[in-house]
């Protein structure tokens, strides 16, 4: 084995007698319980006896500690995820979702313009849910011209012609669900029978 490992496996020892200490369990009971023998866990508390996955088991759970606590495992990798902005129309959307088919989610970004943009309805297959963040989106569908403050949400067919952009030339930030024809967003509040 290398240096790193002994080093890791050496260190074991140390934290089952800290663990066994701090719980007030002597090594008879701590045999008792775990059906190894006494002469076993104290070789192995002093580093004497090299721990194996068949010993450090029991005690895991006994001392209902995760097994990579007992050995020192060095922590898992980055837990952020990555993901690639798209830019599209004038606008940021950065994938919050990554399986294909399905409803599919973004955080979508309108940049600050001096003036607004004027509208140029779209349509595409689909429905769309939406959520604004920040600022004040302006959502033109069909020939409803809205104005939506931030917490506000709305969803609706894509095959009816819409646009998105500021309402007021300021940043835009919403969050967008994106599904397939026929597929909605179900929303519920309160307590249901």
């Amino acid at each position: 084995m290398d240096r790193e490992t002994d080093d890791v496996l050496g260190a074991v020892g140390q934290r089952l007698r800290a663990l066994r200490r701090d719980r007030g369990i002597t090594l008879a009971a701590l045999a008792a319980t775990t059906g190894v023998s006494e002469s076993t866990l104290s070789r192995l508390e002093s580093g004497q006896r090299r721990a194996t996955l068949e010993l450090l088991l029991p005690l895991a759970r006994i001392y209902d500690v995760p097994l990579d606590d007992l050995v020192g495992a060095p922590s898992t990798g980055d837990p952020r995820i990555h993901l690639k902005p798209i830019q599209r129309f004038g606008m940021v959307f950065i994938p919050l979702s990554r399986r294909p088919g399905g409803v599919h989610a973004f955080k979508m970004i309108i940049p600050a313009r001096p003036k607004p943009l004027e509208p140029t309805p779209q349509t595409h297959e689909g429905f769309e849910w939406l959520y604004v963040l920040n600022g004040r989106l302006r959502l033109v569908l069909g020939a409803r011209d809205l104005t939506l403050p931030p917490g506000e949400a709305a969803e609706f067919d894509t095959s009816v012609p819409h646009w998105l952009g500021s309402a007021d030339g300021a940043a835009v930030e919403l969050l967008i669900l994106f599904g397939l024809q026929g597929v909605h967003a179900h929303v519920r509040s309160g307590s249901h029978p």
